[in-house]
């Protein structure tokens, strides 16, 4: 990240500072007399927002202070308009009269405007419309002839989504009340983690430095690439081969020391990570661990088709990121040993069982470094209380990519390479690779089991021919899944998620023999509906039901028709 102020008002300091005794100095050698003004600066205090709102004042409590996304350092501002507020913050900043001050800042979201009011001349703005990334806003105006004090201001529009503003600078004469210090030579990085890697690559993230224009990433002590946020990808390196990384950051003062070390290992290439005792092609089923009018069921009633079995629901603590498991009553157990030894029979028996995190009602948020290490400790701790294989991720109310990646590589790393990690999307959340879950999964493929993404509750979505396909058809579930086997999944990661019966779910619902046909189409490239991919998949992974129980109400036809026609694909 570019840290605007801080860096370009050093450099403009030192150059204005050199122009004006170069200035002198041909005046003195002409024979003429004249005076050298001082160096422009910055006037506006608190220019980065590191220090919360000081020096700012924001209409109707709408401004806040946050740690992502930034332009430059630690912070940044994010104003939300509500109502009849605009979400307009301001400050007061000291200038001289008769002088041109340039107004700029870095601004990103909604609607957003930046404008200087009691200019003592002719007011100005500027604004720009929504934007995805950061876009800087810059005007300029000139004080009246008393004018001492002119107030800076951003805002966003009426109606319109919140707005993000950083580094902001009114760039002139000194009015008498200074600017923000100059920057000091940023801390050692701290949070260096290993993110995805390939076979040829490595993906590093890290936490933010107050006060860092940019990184340095080096490589077994020698710089490899420089960043200007907080993740870097080093390419170019030797499949199955660890690296050690460091970072630093940097800004006009210098470079700080190097960070903590940390060793990442490229893959051998391939597909993602099978699990004990996951076959090639493999059935996932839905646990309840509650009565919602479906069959209860102990693990043990659990049908033998089902490959994978997930314990249906993680609960969140007052601690963010960090799970519990409580079973339920409703579900017949007479004790939790019991229902222990259900999952170690299981387990005997050649299936993986799991916990999944998530839901329709989950409220599990892991999006600061803190709460990614409450979730890894809290899911490895429970599957060391209750035997589970794996957890399945299924946040059904968005999800972090980059601390969501930094949770399960440290759980991986506690719990080793057999680890099962099964994700189940929404089919909106898997559109696009740029959508957090695809980032997500495509950042931990070299663990992951499989994607079983929901192709129901949903709707009309686009298909990887970019044609619209309305679920509960073939086409639906072949489309969408070729966007994801295109879009960098292994075959082997990817399964169809289905109902198990009508009652299963509130729309999607498809008979076992169109998911059969489904698996067909990918894997053989035969009975395709209108949608043919244009080429075949055979290491598909297979399918997944929500859920077992819905499936024994029915009798198990899900799980009787789906389950041998997984198991036979070749």
């Amino acid at each position: 990240m570019e840290r605007a102020p801080g860096g370009r008002r050093r450099i403009r300091t030192w150059i204005g500072g050199t122009v004006a005794v170069l200035a002198a100095g041909a005046l003195s050698l002409t024979g003429l007399t004249g005076t050298a003004q001082a160096a422009d600066v910055n006037v506006a205090k608190n220019a980065g927002f590191e220090s919360g709102l000081t020096n700012w004042t924001c209409s109707a409590g709408s401004g806040a202070t946050v740690g992502s996304p930034v332009h430059g350092g630690a912070a940044a501002l994010r104003a939300t308009p509500g109502g009849q507020d605009n979400a307009k913050c301001a400050q007061a900043v000291a200038v001289q009269p008769n002088s041109t001050y340039t107004l700029s800042a870095w601004v990103q979201g909604g609607y957003a405007y930046l404008g200087a009011e009691g200019t003592g001349t002719t007011d100005v703005s500027a604004w720009t419309p929504d934007s995805s990334g950061w876009k800087q806003l810059t005007t300029t105006f000139r004080t009246g002839a008393s004018t001492r004090s002119v107030t800076v201001y951003t805002h966003g529009w009426y109606g319109q989504s919140a707005y993000y503003a950083d580094d902001v600078s009114v760039f002139g004469p000194d009015g008498g009340g200074g600017g923000d210090p100059e920057p000091q030579v940023p801390g050692a990085p701290s949070g260096l983690a290993v993110g995805s890697v390939t076979s040829s690559s490595v993906t590093l993230n890290w936490s933010a430095v107050s006060g860092a224009t940019g990184y340095n990433v080096y490589r077994a002590g020698t710089k490899v690439q420089s960043a200007s946020g907080t993740s870097s990808t080093v390419t170019g390196l030797a499949a199955n081969t660890a690296y050690d990384f460091q970072v630093t950051a940097t800004n006009a003062a210098g470079e700080s020391a190097k960070s903590a070390t940390v060793t990442g290992r490229t893959s051998q290439g391939g597909g993602g990570n099978p699990g004990p005792g996951v076959p090639k092609h493999a059935v996932t089923g839905y646990w309840q661990n509650f009565n919602n009018g479906a069959t209860v069921q102990k693990l043990r009633d659990v049908q033998a088709q089902y490959d994978i079995i997930a314990v249906s629901f993680a609960d969140a603590t007052t601690t963010p990121g960090q799970i519990t498991f409580n079973l339920d009553p409703a579900v017949g157990y007479a004790s939790v040993a019991d229902f222990k030894a259900d999952i170690a029979a299981k387990k005997a028996a050649g299936k993986s069982v799991i916990i999944s995190v998530g839901g329709e009602k989950g409220s599990i948020s892991v999006n600061s470094d803190a709460s990614a290490t409450a979730f890894a400790n809290s899911a490895y701790a429970l599957m060391q209380e209750y035997g589970f294989n794996g957890v399945d991720i299924d946040l059904e109310n968005g999800l972090n990519s980059t601390y969501m990646t930094k949770a399960l590589r440290q759980l991986s790393a506690k719990a080793g390479a057999g680890m099962v990690l099964t994700m189940a999307p929404q089919t909106i959340d898997m559109q696009s690779t740029a959508g957090e879950y695809f980032k997500t999964a495509l950042n931990v493929k070299d663990i992951l089991t499989v994607v079983n993404m929901q192709y129901y509750n949903s709707g009309s979505m686009l298909g990887c021919d970019g044609k619209v396909y309305s679920q509960g058809s073939v086409d639906f579930l072949t489309a969408l899944a070729c966007i994801q086997l295109e879009g960098g999944l292994d075959p082997s990661q990817v399964g169809i998620g289905v109902p198990a019966s009508t009652r299963g779910a509130g729309s999607g619902y498809v008979a076992p023999s169109i998911v059969n046909n489904a698996l067909d189409c990918l894997t053989k490239g035969t009975n395709c509906g209108s949608f043919k991919p244009s080429k075949t998949y055979p290491g598909l992974r297979g399918a997944m039901t929500w859920s077992t129980n819905w499936d024994a109400t029915a009798g198990n036809a899900w799980s009787n028709a789906v389950g041998p026609h997984v198991h036979s694909l070749s």
